[in-house]
């Protein structure tokens, strides 16, 4: 059925809902005081760690740090797309989903996400069937079979081959008009710039002559290939190109694959290729995944710290993996969270890890994980080697290297322990270092921000108040100017005043609803975040504490407003209305009188 489902009935929906009873059917739950408990569905655990929240109806584990809605739970456990798992809850209480279709772009035959994906589902079981019966596989056999993989693993991960001729993938699939733009749109095949007048129309097969690896999303949807190129040929690797359903910076080969894996070993090791998590399941290594020849996101390493509290990541021990290393380890500091690890693994000149598991076996490689360099020591000695410590303007040249990585990370111990060896090492004491890089220049976003709640950590004013209100909306009816907040011009602004316009129109909202109000924007994973921080506020004392801080808000938006009128009145001067207005902020400033809510 085509067009959008309306934002209404998903509130509906999620209001009907209860996130118990979804989860209690495929999670047996067992009430502790006002929540339910179970060990978590997405790691393995022995002691429960994962929480259902009825009155937010909102699910966190505090083990891998899941969590989300009943929707949210649905499209994880049972790896669902949005839409499906839309339609599973709305089926189970007896509601029809409708679709908005007043101004919908009109939906063109085949062009839909899951067309597409059809036929990249169709490619990759015509790329399995030539390995297994095409003349000129024989090559791409012996290949696998020196790399020291059986028919099994092969199966496993579903390993195809892509013949040497430039069309037989276009005349398999491609037998309508309509199928050959599919497949060219999908990337499987690629049109000249100058097509002849030929039958294909200049159409040619994409992948030839290479091993196909099929990339799974984190749904386990085949969503695009690796190919790796047998004997010479440039490039040795060639992959899908980006689509609106792949995306190089999000996914990770082998992922869905290695989920359970990861969560039995309570770690994940990212390698940089294919055949290096092929082999090292084969010898019996399975939590493992692989950038696909990208450098390590974000994105990734927050699905892998989802399901592991540890990530280890495996270079070569060459010039190019020691930077491809430094680069990974800027990227993973803003996600260390208190609790995690990072390490990182140099394997030797020459060596890969497909080489080291298939020549000194699975205890040999694993050993030399449990070697790897922690993040934190690897940190300080690629600095240190960088400067001369036996000079002082060596160690404050380190300083100024470490000081703005270390800012980088969350506020914890561990950020507290890193900048106490920056003291250890530099020979200033902690003040001097400005406490967490509050005194020294590292981070300005940390220099500049005011009015910080007195227990709000380390996240502005306006993002601890958002957090309060979605993990208690009903405090948006303590509010009672609320028309000076609706006046507020600070950047995310208009998040915190949509939410308390929806709780002041429907007071039964709760964390759940207010989350799906923004599942299609680009703020959701951060509201998320912020619905399940520790705010570490009493809460006979939530109110005022919220009071507060919207009231800080507001003095800190009549300060600014103050400031840019009294600049404008020294370059240009002010008209008549600028002239009141300023009157009345400094008249409030005064008076000591603030808005209040």
């Amino acid at each position: 059925m085509a067009g959008k489902i309306p934002a209404t009935f998903i509130d509906e929906l999620v209001a009907r809902v209860d996130i118990v009873d979804v989860i209690d059917r495929r999670v047996p739950l067992t009430r502790k005081g006002r929540e339910f408990q179970a060990c978590c569905p997405f790691h393995e655990e022995t002691t429960p760690s994962f929480t259902v929240s009825p009155g937010k109806q909102f699910y966190h584990c505090f083990g891998c740090g899941a969590h989300g809605t009943a929707i949210g739970f649905l499209m994880d456990y049972a790896n669902l797309d949005f839409v499906a798992a839309v339609e599973e809850l709305a089926n189970r209480i007896g509601l029809q989903v409708p679709r908005e279709t007043r101004d919908a772009a009109p939906v063109v035959p085949g062009e839909s996400v899951g067309d597409f994906l059809r036929i990249v589902e169709q490619a990759n079981s015509w790329f399995q069937q030539q390995l297994r019966t095409h003349p000129d596989a024989r090559q791409a056999v012996e290949y696998l079979k020196n790399r020291g993989l059986d028919g099994k693993t092969a199966a496993a991960f579903g390993i195809g081959f892509a013949p040497h001729s430039r069309n037989d993938l276009l005349l398999a699939l491609g037998t309508t008009p309509q199928a050959q733009q599919q497949l060219v749109k999908t990337g499987l095949i690629t049109q000249k710039d100058n097509p002849n007048q030929s039958s294909d129309a200049g159409f040619y097969d994409r992948f030839r002559s290479r091993i196909i690896f099929p990339i799974e999303d984190h749904r386990g949807r085949v969503v695009g290939f690796g190919g790796r190129t047998i004997g010479a040929g440039e490039p040795k690797y060639l992959n899908s190109p980006e689509t609106s359903w792949f995306h190089k910076g999000a996914e990770l080969y082998g992922l869905h694959r290695a989920r359970r894996s990861i969560g039995a070993a309570n770690q994940s090791i990212v390698v940089e290729g294919y055949m290096d998590v092929v082999s090292l399941a084969r010898y019996g290594v399975e939590n493992v995944v692989a950038t696909l020849g990208t450098a390590t996101t974000r994105t990734h390493l927050q699905r892998l710290f989802r399901l592991a509290p540890e990530v280890v990541f495996c270079f070569d021990g060459d010039r190019g993996g020691r930077a491809a290393a430094w680069k990974a380890l800027q990227v993973v500091l803003s996600e260390m969270h208190d609790g995690r690890q990072a390490g990182f693994l140099f394997l030797p000149d020459g060596e890969d890890p497909d080489s080291i598991v298939r020549t000194q076996g699975q205890k040999a490689f694993l050993h030399r994980v449990e070697k790897a360099v922690p993040m934190p020591e690897f940190l300080f000695k690629n600095l240190t080697t960088q400067v001369d410590m036996t000079r002082l303007d060596g160690k404050a040249r380190l300083v100024s290297l470490a000081g703005p990585l270390i800012a980088r990370l969350p506020a914890g111990a561990l950020k507290d322990m890193m900048f106490s060896r920056l003291s250890a090492l530099s020979g200033l004491a902690g003040a001097q270092l400005g406490g967490q890089g509050k005194t020294l220049n590292f981070n300005s976003r940390i220099r500049n921000r005011r009015n910080h709640p007195a227990r709000s950590g380390q996240i502005s004013p306006l993002a601890f108040a958002t957090s309060l209100l979605l993990q208690n909306p009903a405090l948006a009816l303590s509010i009672d100017n609320f028309s000076a907040v609706r006046t507020l011009r600070i950047q995310g602004a208009e998040v915190l005043i949509k939410m308390l316009e929806c709780i002041r129109g429907q007071p039964e909202h709760t964390t759940a609803r207010l989350l799906e109000l923004f599942r299609d924007s680009a703020f959701h994973g951060y509201l998320q975040r912020l619905a399940m921080r520790e705010n570490f506020i009493d809460e006979d004392a939530l109110e005022a504490q919220f009071k507060d801080t919207i009231n800080r808000l507001l003095q800190s938006e009549h300060q600014e407003r103050g400031l840019v009128l009294l600049e404008k009145s020294r370059q240009s001067g002010l008209d008549a209305d600028e002239k009141a207005e300023l009157l009345e902020l400094l008249s409030d400033r005064i008076d000591n009188s603030r808005a209040t809510v």
